[in-house]
């Protein structure tokens, strides 16, 4: 018997229904749209939403995705081949960091079509050349020896070994001036990390990010990476201890930190969040909404 189109519309249905279902999954991760949905690393943000306010529609949004999971946001200059900022969530740890994962890059910044998983670099350098126009490489930072990778996820902020090995990404580095690397900014990390281990009770989501200025690193007499301005920082956490020491206390549920990265006049300025963003609305390209926490962490009621 030749099936009627009434009898084939629903199993149709539910066939076309699947393969879009699979090939949404497919594409979920890697360089996407938008962060709309947990495949595309929407847990990593605050109520599910990316700071908001940048005017430039040249910055990609990657959702850095390591072994099939979602791990963290990234929102990718791949003309200035640094990223703007990365966001994730913090994990208690002990703060050690891990020294032995490979460096990797993301494929689909070269070619939608490739993995939507990060990988690491191929042995053969002159294989780099197949995506160096999208991202940096590991030439980039061979022979500069004052500055060092700094990672806007950095590994000490993470717990599970996959979460560490992840922010090996060069997506997640920019250039750092090894003496803010090694002294300010080291420093800063390590107190965010004590202070969130030992005070936050909740989740807590982190979104740490750059200012570019005109310093770039040169290779081949060709720009290659951006070199930040100013570091800056902040983080939110609504379940906290209420009954944290006054001067730990007033820095919850958000708040934030700033430091120029260079040799000296470098340390880290720690701010209230509305400080920190009328800081950056003058060293950014954004708008007068410019906000890094949805409702500025604050929970809805």
């Amino acid at each position: 018997m030749i099936p009627t189109s009434a009898n084939c519309a629903l199993p149709l249905a539910a066939v076309l229904t699947v393969l879009t279902s699979v090939l949404l999954l497919e594409a979920e991760a890697g360089v996407v749209g938008d962060f709309n949905h947990v495949e595309r690393c929407k847990d990593s943000l605050y109520m599910g939403t990316p700071p908001r306010g940048y005017l430039s529609n040249s910055f990609r949004k990657i959702c850095q995705k390591y072994e099939d999971k979602p791990r963290y946001v990234t929102l990718y200059d791949s003309h200035r081949h640094v990223p703007i900022y990365s966001a994730y969530t913090f994990k208690k740890s002990d703060g050690e960091k891990k020294v032995d994962f490979p460096w990797m890059f993301e494929p689909q910044l070269a070619s939608e079509k490739s993995s939507s998983n990060m990988e690491p670099f191929p042995q053969s350098p002159s294989m780099h050349m197949n995506f160096e126009d999208t991202q940096a490489v590991l030439e980039d930072y061979a022979d500069v020896v004052q500055y060092e990778r700094g990672q806007l996820n950095p590994d000490e902020h993470q717990a599970d070994p996959l979460d560490k090995a992840s922010t090996y990404s060069l997506t997640n580095v920019v250039p750092q001036i090894r003496e803010f690397n090694l002294g300010p900014w080291a420093e800063h990390q390590d107190l965010i990390r004590k202070r969130l281990n030992n005070y936050c009770r909740g989740k807590a989501f982190v979104v740490t990010g750059v200012t570019t200025s005109g310093h770039t690193i040169r290779r081949n007499n060709l720009d290659r990476v951006a070199v930040p301005e100013y570091m800056w920082s902040a983080y939110c956490c609504t379940e906290f201890d209420q009954n944290a020491p006054y001067f730990v206390r007033y820095k919850f549920p958000v708040f934030g930190a700033y430091g120029l990265n260079d040799r000296i006049n470098n340390h880290m300025v720690e701010v209230p969040l509305k400080n920190l963003e009328k800081f950056l609305k003058g060293r950014l390209d954004v708008d007068k909404n410019f906000q890094i926490f949805y409702n500025d962490c604050v929970p809805d009621s």
